[in-house]
């Protein structure tokens, strides 16, 4: 692979400071940045590090470097110094090398692999209720962060942990035996997901119904709860669970059959996958091992009730239960397990946990607690904390029936961008299931693009027609841009492939447009190392930006020189396989044309 001029500036500005004030520095030090638009130049070397060297101010220190520099790379044309910046400019041959060898060859950015493996959970739905929107950006943020990690060289699982077993899920369990008269997702015709739901709603309410009669008998609140019957047939099932009971178990298998079909489907219209499932039934009595082991070397101790714990408190954190007195599980406890679990089977480098932010004291916790039992592997793990998502109308609460629910968000993004998209007359041709497509491709592409292009750690507000805007910060601006070119592309009969070739000159347009898809790689590797889909949807977001000003400002089709028509498809071709390959990655498509 050939050596980037940034490296080059790198190596050779260290050489200039040896050879100039007789200094050593080292080349971590030498700061580059892109040039701002506001001052001459394509990239800014910071030269006050320098200045400690030189006893010279920044400006001289500066202007003697940019000499130096000009001086042994053939790619500068000229520099200025604005205070402590060096402002580089590359001459035209250098850019035309760069598109022609570098942004448009079939390899670029595809990076080779790393040797590391690494596992990315999320989605982990509970089995009583839909995925909703919450669980949107979950799922969306893991799909796509395990994929950039995939581009970036990495071995990647995408594993899902899904809550099966509980409290919760013998609600809905207890609230369709008592009132569902057999129901089923053939003779309802809902799906399984939406069924099991409808009864965990159902208990609530009338859990809470059960609560004010008490209450009116003159229970406290606390007593009321407690003494409810509802609540209490819930607690006997999950304990017949546990024990084994055949019908309980044949209850549980049926209605969490109806939902996995049901969250299946949602995960195929949402575009995600996973290489691997674990359920909590088989993994909450993991961990008791690890307790032992732990309480063997004195990383636990036992209270008088015979309950285990660990003091965290020299950490800054508290003291935490790890096993009840009655020698059951705690989430922690079987989180313990899993992590060992998962490790055992896949020595991974590392392990991502994409949970939302309300967990972040757990998984601190979680962490320590495996550090401080000496596993080798604790180091790799990582809880990438994500905001959550709030609408125009308000926060989403799920047993009471007011939650968003996926299968409905997605429904909704799709016929608004069938609206949009036919108030812009932009379906002239197609067939009306290429229109259907379409109309999905665009729905999806708005909802997926708005959710990753925010920092995963910011809380968020996904207002849905904003999404849908074919001119704004959106998934179908970027699709629109795609379109735009590959017709373009068609137009001219450009199949890809073609000789270099080079043209007289070229325009800033064309130069700011390559210079963006040459940070395709770095922008990429960035994504990876910071686990974040926003910093690549953004950088998409700057491609269709430049392209379109390179597009409104520059004649491309009807292009009076050969080369100039030919140096710009090129450019154009090597922009929309930047745009389709980052969009991928962020789990859209793109059409070929709207």
């Amino acid at each position: 692979m050939a050596k980037s001029i940034q490296s080059t500036l790198v190596e050779v500005t260290v050489q200039a400071v040896k050879e100039l004030y007789n200094a050593e520095i080292p080349a971590q030090q030498i700061a580059l940045q892109e040039t701002r638009k506001e001052f001459e130049g394509q990239i800014t070397i910071v030269t006050f590090p320098v200045t400690r060297f030189s006893k010279k101010s920044p400006e001289q220190t500066g202007a003697e470097i940019g000499e130096y520099l000009q001086k042994h790379i053939a790619d500068i044309s000229a520099f200025n110094v604005i205070k402590g910046f060096l402002n580089v400019s590359l001459s035209e041959d250098y850019w035309i090398s760069l598109l022609n060898n570098t942004v448009a060859a079939a390899d670029f950015a595809i990076l080779p692999s790393n040797g590391k493996r690494l596992m990315v959970e999320y989605s982990s739905p509970n089995t009583n209720k839909p995925l909703h929107l919450g669980h949107v950006r979950n799922n969306l943020l893991g799909y796509s962060v395990a994929e950039i990690l995939k581009a970036a060289g990495y071995d990647v699982i995408k594993a899902n942990l899904v809550n099966d077993r509980g409290i919760h899920i013998c609600k809905s369990m207890i609230a369709w035996q008592k009132f569902g008269n057999g129901e089923t997702p053939e003779s309802s015709g809902l799906k399984g997901d939406h069924l099991v739901g409808k009864y965990y709603v159902i208990f609530d309410k009338e859990y809470k119904s059960e609560i004010s009669a008490l209450m009116a008998e003159g229970q406290t609140e606390d007593e009321a709860k407690k003494n409810a019957p509802l609540m209490k047939e819930a607690q006997t099932m999950l304990q017949q669970w546990e024990a084994g009971d055949a019908a309980v178990i044949d209850l549980w298998k049926t209605m969490n059959t109806w939902v996995y079909a049901g969250f299946e489907k949602t995960y195929k219209q949402m575009g995600v996958d996973f290489d691997k499932y674990y359920y909590e039934s088989n993994t909450y009595l993991l961990g008791k091992d690890i307790i032992q082991e732990g309480l063997e070397a004195g990383v636990f101790f036992k209270k008088e009730d015979n309950s285990v714990w660990i003091d965290l408190t020299d950490e800054g954190l508290d003291q935490k239960l790890v096993l009840r007195a009655d020698g059951t599980s705690v989430y922690i406890t079987q989180d313990l397990g899993t992590a060992q679990l998962k490790y055992d089977e896949f020595q991974m480098n590392e392990s991502i946990y994409v949970v939302g932010n309300e967990q972040d004291y757990h998984f601190k916790v979680l962490f320590l607690i495996l550090k401080k039992l000496g596993k080798s592997w604790a180091d790799g793990m990582f809880h990438l904390s994500y905001g959550m998502v709030d609408l125009p109308s308000g926060k989403m609460k799920s047993r009471e029936g007011t939650v968003v629910d996926a299968d409905d968000l997605m429904a909704e993004m799709v016929a608004t961008a069938k609206e949009r998209t036919e108030e812009l007359g932009k379906t002239e041709g197609l067939s009306e299931e290429d229109k259907a497509w379409l109309y999905t491709t665009i729905g999806m592409g708005a909802l997926k693009y708005f959710l990753l292009k925010v920092d995963p750690k910011k809380r968020l507000l996904f207002d849905p027609n904003e999404s849908v805007d074919f001119q704004g910060h959106t998934g179908p601006f970027i699709q629109y841009t795609h379109a735009r070119i590959k017709s373009v592309l068609s137009k001219a009969g450009f199949k890809g492939g073609e000789a270099t070739v080079t043209p007289p000159s070229i325009s800033v347009y064309e130069r700011d447009l390559i210079q963006c898809l040459a940070n395709f790689p770095a922008t990429l590797e960035a994504a990876a190392k910071e686990f974040s889909p926003a910093q690549l949807a953004n950088y998409i977001y700057d491609v269709a930006k430049f392209y379109n000003k390179f597009y409104h400002e520059e004649t491309i089709l009807k292009a009076e020189d050969a080369a100039v028509k030919a140096f710009r498809l090129t450019l154009s071709a090597a922009a929309a396989s930047v745009i389709a390959r980052g969009m991928k990655l962020l789990g859209i498509e793109v059409p070929e044309r709207m």
